[in-house]
């Protein structure tokens, strides 16, 4: 797989899993776009680094929602819910 078609899968990965688990991936970037896109960034390029993420697509085929990122998610402390 190409570098270009890694990043953008990965940008799928992460607004997919961010959207079943009701996470905000929006409202930081209307409040600070600079440091948002850096986070984003961040966070495609983790996701990129996954061993795993056929894995991750056949998660997401599989559930319209969830209520914790899987323990082998890269992002999960940034997309988990906040714990009480």
């Amino acid at each position: 797989m190409g570098l270009f078609s890694k990043i953008s899968q990965s940008a799928d990965l992460v607004h997919g899993m961010a959207t079943r688990l009701g996470a905000d991936i929006a409202n930081p970037i209307l409040r600070n776009p600079d440091q948002a896109a850096l986070d984003f960034r961040a966070m495609i390029l983790r996701c990129s680094a996954c061993t795993d993420q056929a894995g991750c697509a056949d998660l997401q085929a599989r559930c319209a929602q969830l209520d914790h990122a899987p323990d082998y998610c890269m992002n999960k402390a940034e997309l988990d819910p906040p714990t009480a």
